[in-house]
Parts: C-alpha cells; sequence; structure tokens
C-alpha cells in the first residue's frame, strides 16, 4: 500500500511539473510572437514614413540639364518653355525672367517661379518642370563611344573612364570638350591625372572626343 501511495505521489508531482513547463513555453511563444509582430509592424510603420518624407523630389539641378517648364492654370494659357540650364546656371521664361536653377530641386524652382509670376503678372498660376534625360557623349578613341547616362557630378577623366577608358592609340594630351553653347577647350588628360585642377567638370550634353595620335 505504501508502494502506491508513494507510486500515486510521484504521478500527481510529475504531471504537476510537466503541467508548469508547458504553460511557460506557451506564454514564452506567445510573447515572442507578439514581439515579433510589434517589430514587422513598426519597421512597416518606420518605412511608410520614410516613404511619405521622401515623397518630394530631391533631385539638384545641374549645368546643361534641359527642362520643360508647364506654366498652366493662368487666365491666359501660355506655351511650354523647353529651356537648358547654361553655364550660368540660369534659365530664362516669361517676360525675360531669368533665375537661377543649378543648385535646386525642381520643386524649389517651380515655387520660385510661380511666386515671380503670382500676383505680379497672373492672378494664379501653376508651375510644372518637366526634365529631360541627362546624357553626355564620349567618342573617339574610347573602348566604348556613345552617349552615357548622367547621374551625377562628373569630370573629363571619370566620363573616359565610363567609356571603358582610353584605347593604345589615343592622344591623351589634346582631349577635345565641347559645351552645349559650341565653347570648346582642349584638354591634356596626362597632366590633369597628376593635378585635379585640371580635371575639368563635364556637364548633361557636353562632347569628348579623344583624338588618334600619330606615330
Amino acid at each position: 500500500m505504501s508502494s502506491c501511495k508513494s507510486f500515486r505521489f510521484w504521478s500527481v508531482v510529475f504531471g504537476l511539473l510537466f503541467a508548469i513547463l508547458c504553460f511557460s513555453g506557451c506564454q514564452t511563444g506567445s510573447s515572442g510572437s507578439n514581439y515579433a509582430a510589434f517589430q514587422t509592424g513598426a519597421a512597416g510603420g518606420s518605412e511608410g514614413a520614410s516613404t511619405l518624407s521622401d515623397g518630394g523630389n530631391t533631385e539638384i539641378i545641374n549645368i546643361g540639364d534641359s527642362l520643360t517648364v508647364i506654366f498652366s492654370d493662368a487666365p491666359v494659357p501660355e506655351k511650354n518653355f523647353e529651356v537648358r540650364v547654361n553655364e550660368e546656371g540660369t534659365i530664362t521664361l516669361i517676360q525675360n525672367e531669368k533665375f537661377v536653377a543649378v543648385g535646386k530641386t525642381r520643386g524649389q524652382l517651380e515655387k520660385e517661379i510661380r511666386e515671380r509670376y503670382v500676383p505680379r503678372y497672373y492672378v494664379r498660376m501653376t508651375v510644372t518642370i518637366v526634365p529631360k534625360e541627362r546624357v553626355y557623349y564620349v567618342d573617339g578613341e574610347v573602348r566604348q563611344a556613345g552617349p552615357k547616362f548622367y547621374t551625377q557630378p562628373i569630370t573629363i577623366l571619370k566620363a573616359i573612364a565610363s567609356a571603358g577608358g582610353f584605347t593604345d592609340f589615343a592622344k591623351k594630351t589634346k582631349v577635345s570638350l565641347t559645351r552645349l553653347n559650341g565653347k570648346k577647350q582642349t584638354i591634356n588628360c596626362e597632366k590633369a591625372l597628376k593635378d585635379p585642377r585640371l580635371d575639368v567638370p563635364v556637364y548633361p550634353g557636353d562632347t569628348i572626343y579623344v583624338r588618334r595620335r600619330i606615330f
């Protein structure tokens, strides 16, 4: 009898211990799941906030950029202006009004243009700026000649590197750079390699031509 009582006693004890362990495991799993769900939700919320905050256009306008300036909602319809940011960093629009465009975002420039015309010239007006594709051109003795996308400020040495670099027949001492306004300059790229001050900037619409050297 005593062994039966002992057996029943330990059975009860082990049963209670097993129940306690199961209950603790369930609580831990639930807590972990809730924490994971919270983390996922928080991450989703953070991502959403970031998307909203980045909704505005932050791309900076550069020299050489081609822009279409659209004037709408004005009492008298105005034509769209196809302009290119000149080497001074400016554009000229209606009434020969000049605006500094370089270094600003499209949103900033739109706001500035509207404030210049309303209410001075118009009761109301909406200004929208649409950029065109940015490219520069590399031709002549480079390994991959052709148009290249302008994605960030770049110099003549980097522009040539983006075209695969010089061929074995390139005349590196006399590389031609032609600006949008037709102005030309000759760059000695061998000297520019040694002196960064000679590594001139390249702008959208510029053309680089690498001559072939004569033996």
